[in-house]
């Protein structure tokens, strides 16, 4: 299906925000994630569906000042 994933088009198989970081290998420990502007706390994200359209953004914390 087609989404947007931080701003940009992407196609995504992910039902969930849980399958969409393993489909990315991203480490879902290091990462804050939202889904249609709203925070998706880490233990939701396995009941976080995803649907044609819908706009993720995948956030991880930069060091720095």
């Amino acid at each position: 299906m087609k989404i947007l994933l931080n701003g940009e088009p992407s196609e995504t198989a992910a039902r969930d925000l849980d399958a969409l970081l393993a489909e990315l290998d991203v480490r879902p420990e290091a990462v804050a994630t939202a889904l249609n502007r709203e925070f998706v706390p880490r233990g939701a994200r396995g009941s976080a569906t995803i649907a044609e359209g819908d706009a993720v953004e995948i956030l991880s914390p930069m060091k720095g000042g």
